[in-house]
């Protein structure tokens, strides 16, 4: 099939060419096709911002550029780096002065493969990426001239790093992962195959979700070894490139704030046959400036974890890192409850630390009664340290002095993960002299700042609040109002009388503003919506009720030019459910009716159905509640169709929709919502399901937020499974699939079957694979041909019908 288009239907008449992609109606075509908003990143200075002018979509021709799949990800050999399918590239580089408002163009020649950019920590520089087609070069641009050179030849490494370069804080050097010199050639998989592939269970649980890509046979771990292994080099300005210890198969590294030492993190055999690069024996050492190797921290053996239940965790030390406000200290974590959460324990992670020489023993910083989440640096006598519990959904922050363990951790904020309206905000962080992120505190050092999402029972409202660091009293220095939705990027000084913020309202895109303490702004970059058909949706934040009295939300949009008087039109609801523990939490308000909402390829591109004279009804709220010891899967069916009948009486009520001409659509677990609700009730006339799962045997160690096994609860897995329903389904419905896609749980089989079996069971569907595409879609044509499919189903499914059915 490869450069086709292959669809398989039933009663989906149609007289176009089956294997070609086909264009979407105006303006779909015309949207897709125009500049995206860039990148911006503010400079640690607070004196620039960079602009990263994004590229169109990708073709379907670089999507479908041979990729090697090892270890759970996939690569593109020729360049060492990750598969174009899977990259972010930018074009453009543009500077902005704050103080002059002048712009200025990055001087290098075109490229369309720039990487994401990376500040130097005084902002008098930053570094990117460059791909060519002989391999993937590191450029640094200098600020003050605005001109950008290569540092290196094509020789970075970036198939398995996580960051494949770094700066060091004094801004006149990085350090580099490169490609091995003289490695030979590339070993590839014979013609023939030497003999079977072979697994075998050694009477032990080692219970896995499903991944692909893994390294199921000797040839697949020759490969990995050869594209995997590489070295860390030292790499100043001029370009000279000094090595860094032996290769090794290196997935981290990070210099210490100091640029003494390297923390490096590689794996080695044996490797895993069902579990990706994660689960791979690891080795975490401490090198010096020369590569010696002054410290083994771990050396961790196979983590094939049972991935239920959840808050279950490895042994040995997870989350290293160097101390942010130290020159060379270690942090890291490990559990003292044999990693597992069904085991009694008063105390179950322990934060170490480590400094340098590193020959000492590791001091305890704090013990958590649960999992570690996050640690944040205030002062030097000062640290926020967050701890979480993934199965009661409790997450709490305590306030500790490092450096006295006789002084007991105090209590700053607890609350539920999923408690929206009780969310203090995330505390605000700047880049320090050390080139790390630490928190802005006030000049006396009495307060730090947090800003949040601000949610309320009226939408989202961001604000910035100062914290009292003596006895965590909160003030509010600023707030969004409507009708904008604004939030808080960065402060300029430590009193917060001065900050940066991003704007977007329903018709202008997000924007750059420079705010003051007093009440005054400035609007610092002027980006243009570039699909102004959107221009007159005004999208409405409507709240109702289900039947057993949960609050629920959703965003209602019109299209373009709608009279009320013309009566009720087709409608589409595209929605995603969502786990809840707590009643109260399921209930409460997300989002905000004052966001930039514009379709693109990569998201929310259900919205261009507006372009067609449908309705949306965006992210009804669809939670599924278990409180308690109760799961929320237990009831799973019956919420979601309850939740589905209130939206629906909802649109119906205002006169906007009529019963018999609603489509219920989502991806991924919407996709799995979708066909549950086509066979679980009669209250849509169509469904669009995408790149979803919908036999969960097939997932049978947990899925989404399902703690259960299979076996534990197999009438849970069973009754949840539209597949085990499908002979229920008699409504249309549009399926869609990327052929490669490797998200876990959601291989094509899963369509491909559920296909078969609506098809076997005398129903009506249409399935459309698209090639090389992920779960995901980004080629311009799969993007386009998927708009092409769900604009022309629901025209035939829903605009040539007007007889209601009986919900």
């Amino acid at each position: 099939m490869h450069a086709l288009l292959f669809t398989a239907f039933l009663a989906f008449p149609t007289a176009v060419d089956e294997f070609s992609y086909r264009q979407p109606p105006a303006p779909i075509a015309r949207i897709l096709d125009a500049a995206p908003l860039p990148f911006v990143s503010v400079s640690p200075s607070g004196r620039h911002l960079l602009f990263a002018e994004r590229r169109a979509m990708p073709t379907i021709a670089e999507v479908a550029r041979p990729a090697l799949g090892l270890a759970g990800t996939r690569i593109d050999a020729p360049t060492n780096g990750p598969a174009f399918a899977r990259s972010t590239f930018f074009r453009e580089l543009v500077l902005l002065d704050l103080a002059t408002g002048k712009e200025r163009l990055i001087g290098m020649p075109p490229s369309d493969r720039i990487g994401t950019p990376q500040w130097s920590r005084t902002g008098e520089a930053f570094a990117f990426t460059v791909t060519t087609d002989a391999g993937i070069q590191l450029w640094v641009a200098d600020v003050a001239t605005a001109q950008a050179r290569s540092v290196t030849p094509p020789v970075v490494n970036a198939a398995f790093v996580n960051r494949p370069f770094r700066w060091l804080a004094s801004g006149r050097e990085l350090i580099c992962s490169v490609v091995v010199r003289d490695r030979g050639t590339a070993p590839v998989a014979p013609d023939a195959p030497h003999g079977p592939i072979v697994q075998e269970s050694d009477g032990k649980a080692a219970a896995s979700w499903t991944y692909t890509d893994v390294l199921t046979s000797p040839e697949k771990e020759a490969q990995f070894e050869y594209y995997a292994r590489s070295q860390l080099a030292w790499i100043d300005l001029a370009g000279k490139l000094t090595l860094l210890a032996e290769p090794a198969l290196i997935t981290e590294f990070a210099p210490s704030p100091d640029g003494n030492y390297v923390l490096v993190a590689s794996v080695h055999r044996p490797y895993s046959r069902v579990e990706p690069l994660s689960a791979f024996p690891a080795r975490t050492v401490i090198l010096d400036r020369s590569g010696k190797v002054v410290r083994e921290l771990a050396d961790t053996s196979l983590q094939e974890i049972p991935p239920l239940p959840p808050d279950r965790v490895g042994l040995g030390p997870r989350a290293v890192q160097w101390k942010a406000d130290a020159d060379a200290t270690l942090t890291w974590v490990e559990a003292i409850d044999g990693g597992d959460p069904m085991r009694a324990a008063d105390a179950r992670d322990r934060v170490f630390t480590l400094t340098a020489p590193f020959d000492a023993q590791p001091t305890k910083l704090v013990d958590l009664a649960w999992r570690l989440g996050s640690i944040v640096a205030l002062r030097d006598d000062l640290a926020f340290v967050t701890e979480s519990w993934w199965t009661t959904r409790r997450t709490r922050t305590w306030a500790i002095e490092p450096g006295r363990p006789d002084v007991a951790p105090r209590l700053v904020f607890e609350r539920s993960s999923q408690d929206a309206y009780a969310d203090p905000g995330s505390i605000l962080t700047r880049v320090s002299s050390r080139g790390t992120p630490v928190a802005w505190t006030s000049g006396d050092g009495k307060y730090a700042y947090l800003a949040g999402r601000g949610a309320s029972q009226d939408g989202e409202f961001p604000f910035l609040d100062r914290l009292d660091l003596s006895n965590w009293a909160r003030e509010r220095l600023w707030r969004c109002e409507a009708p904008y939705f604004e939030e808080v990027t960065d402060l300029l000084d430590a009193n917060a009388s001065a900050f940066l913020t991003r704007r977007e309202s329903v018709t202008e895109p997000p924007n750059v503003l420079r705010r003051t303490s007093e009440g005054k702004f400035e609007v610092i970059t002027g980006l243009k919506d570039q699909a102004p058909e959107f221009a007159k949706v005004v999208p409405e934040l409507i709240t109702y009720a289900r039947k057993d009295g949960v609050n629920l939300s959703a965003t209602l949009l019109l299209p373009p030019g709608y009279d009320p008087a013309s009566g009720p039109i087709p409608f589409v609801f595209w929605a995603y459910p969502t786990e809840f523990k707590d009643k109260a939490a399921a209930g409460q308000v997300r989002g905000s009716p004052y966001r930039f909402t514009r379709p693109n390829g990569g998201s929310r591109d259900h919205l261009f159905l507006l372009t067609q004279g449908f309705g949306i009804l965006d992210d009804p709220k669809m939670p599924i509640i278990g409180e308690g010891d109760r799961q929320p899967n237990d009831t799973y069916i019956e919420q979601l169709v309850a939740s589905a009948e209130a939206a629906v009486d909802a649109v119906v009520a205002r006169g906007v929709a009529e019963r018999g001409r609603i489509a219920i659509g989502g991806h991924s677990y919407g996709a799995f919502m979708t066909a549950n609700l086509l066979a679980h009730s009669n209250l849509f006339a169509t469904g669009i399901a995408r790149s979803g799962a919908y036999n969960r045997t097939l997932t049978p160690f947990g899925f989404q937020a399902e703690p259960r096994s299979f076996w534990d609860a197999p009438e849970t897995y069973i009754a949840m499974s539209p597949f085990t329903f499908a002979h229920r389904i008699d409504e249309p419905i549009l399926l869609i699939h990327g052929q490669n896609d490797s998200n876990s749980g959601t291989f094509p089989i899963q369509t491909e079957r559920l296909f078969a079996a609506i098809k076997g069971n005398g129903g009506k569907a249409r399935y459309v694979q698209l090639p090389f595409e992920d779960h995901g879609y980004r080629a311009r044509e799969s993007v386009g041909h998927v708009q092409w499919e769900m604009c022309t189903w629901l025209e035939a499914q829903l605009k040539s019908k007007s007889a209601p059915r009986d919900g």
